[in-house]
């Protein structure tokens, strides 16, 4: 019996596909008619798809069914730490370590002792122009869970 193909090998021909076809990731994610964001990182390792999903996105990108065999498991989330020292990778985590700390206090000001899920959890994406350079915009939506004693 043939291994299940690993997340990491099947992102990696995920990848190439959107790259070789010169597709953008909004332009797949609409075709599955799923959010941005959750696309791609589903594509690259981090949320299991849907056997619709995987299928869809696969013939879509011409890959083979053991591709989206992988894209259905379940993942082991996070990033690998030699991700970690990307520019702009490092850059969130900069921005969280700065930041980090006035956005736990203000969480804890206006809502009380909790924290933000990150399962039940959007995040969007958008480019914003500005006279000085576009601007990144990332937006964090999670559900506030109180700790209850």
């Amino acid at each position: 019996m043939t291994p299940i193909m690993s997340k990491s090998e099947a992102a990696r021909h995920v990848a190439s596909a959107r790259v070789r076809r010169g597709l953008s990731w909004a332009r797949i994610a609409a075709e599955i008619d799923a959010p941005l964001v959750w696309t791609t990182a589903a594509l690259l390792g981090q949320h299991p798809m849907t056997r619709e999903q995987a299928e869809r996105v696969c013939d879509f990108l011409d890959l083979d069914a053991a591709v989206a065999e992988s894209l259905q498991l379940q993942p082991t989330r996070g990033a690998d730490p030699a991700v970690l020292s990307d520019p702009t990778i490092y850059r969130f985590a900069e921005a969280l370590s700065v930041y980090g700390p006035a956005l736990k206090e203000l969480v804890h000001d206006e809502f009380g002792d909790g924290i933000m899920s990150a399962i039940n959890f959007r995040v969007d994406f958008a480019r914003r122009p500005d006279p000085d350079g576009d601007r990144v915009v990332i937006t964090f939506d999670g559900k506030f869970l109180d700790y209850r004693w």
